[in-house]
């Protein structure tokens, strides 16, 4: 459209004569039950001859029928006469699935119907999110709060108003969709709390539980490409849902169809208050009590290079570490929250790319650190100087080896820990998270659990060690000092010294029941600086973990399969795995292979776990693999394990592991295409 540049990313129908009317470029009137009669025959005959799923025409159907909105049957209409079936068949083969966390999936499609386009919308972004069943539009984000809503009103069962707590990220519709269930929460009488700008979504856990509120949303997709967005729910305790309370959702949502609701009378419904700078300033005070020794920070004058990826994290975090004394700079052009993140190909610290902008400031400037947090400020990426001045990039697993140590070794030296207490201190991961955590946890005599891939799991342990103290001594718990809960959970429980996950995903605190990025650039800094004041860079710091627990080194790879049909080959692939398990692997026999969503296996503590589609392949030389299929991305995940004992050349051990690795991912990659062609 003239005056609106669109996202490089997506494709726009180029101007045609079409039927369907209500929107701009259409020609005489007619209604939407009309435009399906219309489409019917063509739609017919593209599933006679293959080209449409039948499936995607019901879930069509559907949309037209109880959404009875102008821009579905224009973009339907669109799709269907420039031929565009496989756009058809992925953004309606299905209904999106509400799964255990809430939604995710595109809001803009790969081809952007000018119906969708309309007038356009900020940052370049069409006037409209994708018209679909399988995608995140107003018609699912409507179902998800409404079976949310209906959920917590059961759950409640005492007759008053339930509250819930909204925030978004900067993603496009993000706002958009937050008002809009703020509307619903309130029209269906629940009182609604919504954060008045971008938030990160660990903040909103905190508030979740700083409330006392019911529930908590964030619209956010992480940090999935521009396309994407999402719905993800919270409990009461501030953790994101699990058992019993997912399955009672997901069936309140499944139960919705329509996306028309009628509000109750006006004295029965609800409120929406504002959050804003209040609550920030409780959840920083919460984060401050992460540091150890502050005065480490305020010595070090630390140098950092920080950037938010066009996300929430610079709200938090700068004026933070500038409050401790750092020298903090930002990336200008990464400042801007932006939800086209056009900066980067993906806004994912994760990946190198992402920090390359941070980098070069760093360079310029010659500061130490660079930190990095995604969109919604839940992961957190790092890149240091090492003793030649070179800088490079700290693997979320080595980040989270880094704090751990750290933090057990300073609990120790500070007495929070001590021998009668060292029982009761646990530090917790996941499955695919290294297992040098697990050797350095034994080196201080301290517990360590393993959970299932999700900090969800991590906050499951959170609320058992919470439940487990006596009501009499808990008390309030949340309104309770670090200090004070800290000496309960070790007196009468357990306590979290460290949780974090590979996929650069930390927690210091069970105040805040989700993976990080604002406490995490608070912990990382304060261990740079620890490292600076004994003449060490953070490099340095690693290897000295090596020399003194053993080299460990863990490769993440997937494999990207798109759409209907790539969704399909994902299910079809790791089906082979579980029925096929390898038993010879690059060259090495198969030890063990332990399929989590067959069999029962229990943690550390004897917590029976949840079914889970993975398996791990041990194999008989000490490498291993995991695999996996991802539950918010297209893709099938691979998780890659190494090690060296301690004791001998530490560089040799380093290219030996790398070395083996490597070879170990051709043997998985060629494997993975003899599996597929076989099915």
């Amino acid at each position: 459209m003239p005056g609106k540049r669109i996202p490089k990313e997506f494709v726009l129908l180029p101007p045609g004569k079409f039927r369907v009317a209500g929107i701009a470029m259409a020609g005489k009137a007619i209604t939407v039950s009309g435009a399906m009669g219309l489409l019917s025959d063509l739609l017919t005959d593209a599933v006679a001859d293959g080209r449409l799923l039948a499936a995607s025409k019901a879930n069509m159907v559907l949309i037209l029928k109880e959404s009875n909105s102008e821009v579905a049957a224009a973009a339907i209409e669109e799709l269907a006469v420039a031929g565009a079936w496989d756009e058809l068949n992925d953004r309606f083969f299905e209904t999106l699935a509400f799964g255990t966390s809430g939604l995710r999936g595109r809001m803009i499609g790969r081809v952007v119907t000018r119906a969708e386009q309309g007038a356009g919308g900020p940052n370049g972004r069409p006037e409209w999110p994708c018209v679909g069943t399988a995608t995140v539009n107003f018609f699912n984000v409507g179902r998800a709060i409404r079976g949310l809503i209906a959920y917590v009103k059961r759950h409640a069962g005492d007759g008053r108003k339930p509250k819930l707590v909204l925030a978004h990220a900067t993603r496009h519709f993000s706002r958009d969709f937050a008002e809009f269930c703020a509307k619903v929460c309130a029209d269906l009488g629940c009182d609604a709390w919504l954060f008045d700008g971008p938030r990160s979504t660990p903040e909103l856990s905190f508030a979740v539980r700083e409330l006392r509120a019911d529930a908590g949303v964030v619209l956010t997709a992480s940090h999935n490409p521009p396309h994407d967005n999402g719905f993800k729910v919270y409990f009461s305790d501030g953790a994101q849902i699990v058992e019993p309370h997912a399955s009672g959702i997901i069936a309140e949502v499944d139960a919705i169809t329509s996306a028309h609701y009628e509000p109750l009378p006006e004295a029965e419904r609800g409120s929406i208050t504002a959050l804003g700078a209040e609550m920030d300033a409780r959840y920083v005070t919460l984060l401050k009590s992460l540091l150890l020794r502050p005065s480490l920070l305020e010595e070090a004058r630390a140098k950092i290079v920080f950037t938010n990826l066009h996300g929430t994290g610079g709200h938090i975090i700068v004026p933070m570490l500038r409050g401790f004394g750092c020298e903090v700079q930002t990336v200008p052009e990464q400042d801007v929250q932006d939800g086209r993140f056009p900066t980067v190909m993906s806004p994912n610290p994760e990946n190198a790319a992402a920090l390359k902008m941070a980098i070069e400031l760093a360079e310029i400037s010659d500061a130490e650190i660079v930190i990095g947090t995604d969109p919604d400020a839940d992961r957190m990426g790092v890149a240091v100087r090492n003793a030649t001045g070179r800088m490079v990039l700290l693997t979320g697993n080595q980040i989270g080896s880094l704090m751990a140590w750290y933090r057990l070794k300073t609990m120790f030296e500070l007495g929070w820990l001590t021998d009668s207490t060292r029982s009761r201190a646990v530090l917790v991961k996941t499955f695919v998270t290294t297992e040098l955590q697990r050797v350095i946890a034994d080196g201080f005599g301290v517990n360590v659990v393993d959970t299932l891939i999700g900090t969800k799991y991590i906050a499951g342990k959170l609320r058992k060690y919470e439940e487990a103290i006596p009501a009499a001594k808990k008390g309030d718990y949340r309104a309770l000092s670090q200090e004070t809960t800290r000496a309960l959970r070790l007196g009468y429980s357990r306590f979290l010294v460290f949780g974090g996950e590979e996929s650069y995903g930390y927690l210091g605190s069970d105040a805040v029941r989700d993976k990080d990025a604002n406490g995490a650039a608070l912990m990382v800094a304060e261990v740079a600086a620890y490292a600076k004041s004994v003449g060490k860079t953070l490099p340095d710091l690693m290897d000295d973990i090596y020399r003194e627990y053993g080299y460990h080194l863990e490769i993440g790879k997937s494999l990207v399969m798109a759409g209907a049909d790539g969704a399909a080959q994902i299910q079809a692939l790791a089906k082979s795995y579980a029925e096929q398990p390898p038993t010879v692997v690059d060259g090495a026999a198969v030890g063990r292979v332990r399929d989590f969503a067959k069999q029962d296996w229990y943690d550390q503590e004897g917590d029976l776990l949840p079914k889970e589609k993975m398996l791990f392949v041990d194999l008989a030389d000490g490498r291993s693999f995991a695999v996996r299929p991802s539950g918010t991305e297209p893709k099938i995940k691979y998780y890659l394990f190494g090690k060296a004992a301690a004791g001998g050349d530490l560089e040799s051990a380093k290219s030996q592991v790398r070395t083996s690795l490597d070879s170990l991912w051709q043997w998985i990659e060629e494997d993975a295409d003899r599996r597929r062609d076989a099915v």
